[in-house]
C-alpha cells in the first residue's frame, strides 16, 4: 500500500542519512525565502570545532553536530548526530553479558545519537535559542569514530 503525505519527500541525502525533505529546513531561519541545508561535511565540521576548543581550553573534548529528524513508525522528532569527533558514536556490546550473564546477541548502541537526543532536550526545537549544550561526566573517546559510523550499510538495511 502506498501512503502519500502532502509536501513530504523521504530521501537518502548525499551524506547517507535517510530523512524527510533532504534535510532542507526553514525553521529558525530568518526570511521567507531562506532555507537551512545540512553541512557539506558535518564530521569534518565537528573535528574542526573540537580541535579549536581543545587548543583554546587545553582539555580533551568530544563534539557532536546534531539535527532533528522524525523516525519511521514513531511520532515526534528526536535529536540525532549528523557529525561527530572525539566521541564513541557506536558502542558494540555484542557478547557482553546482560544482568543474568547471557551474552548480548544484537546490541549495538547508537551512542552518538543518544547524546544528541539528550542535548536536544536542553536545546529545544522552537524559539529556545540554545545552540550549544555541554554534557559533562563522559570521557572523550580514544576513537576515530564519526557520525558516518552510525549509518547502517545498505547490505544490512532492512527497509531498502
Amino acid at each position: 500500500m502506498l501512503h502519500l503525505v502532502e509536501r513530504v519527500l523521504v530521501v537518502a541525502h548525499r551524506l547517507g542519512i535517510v530523512l524527510a525533505n533532504a534535510g532542507i529546513d526553514r525553521s529558525n531561519v530568518e526570511g521567507e525565502e531562506m532555507v537551512l541545508l545540512l553541512p557539506k561535511d558535518p564530521d569534518a565540521s565537528a573535528k574542526r570545532i573540537r580541535e579549536g576548543l581543545e587548543a583554546h581550553y587545553g582539555v580533551r573534548l568530544g563534539v557532536i553536530v546534531s539535527d532533528s529528524l522524525g523516525r519511521a513508525w514513531r511520532n515526534g522528532t528526536v535529536g540525532f548526530a549528523i557529525g561527530a569527533s572525539g566521541v564513541e558514536t557506536v558502542q558494540d556490546l555484542l557478547g557482553r553479558p546482560d544482568l543474568f550473564g547471557r551474552p548480548l546477541e544484537a546490541t549495538v548502541v547508537g551512542h552518538g545519537d543518544e547524546l544528541a537526543a539528550a542535548a536536544s532536550l536542553v536545546m529545544g526545537q522552537a524559539d529556545e535559542g540554545t545552540p550549544v549544550v555541554l554534557i559533562s561526566g563522559l570521557q572523550p573517546a580514544a576513537t576515530d569514530q564519526t557520525a558516518a559510523d552510525l549509518l547502517r550499510p545498505k547490505a544490512e538495511d532492512l527497509f531498502r
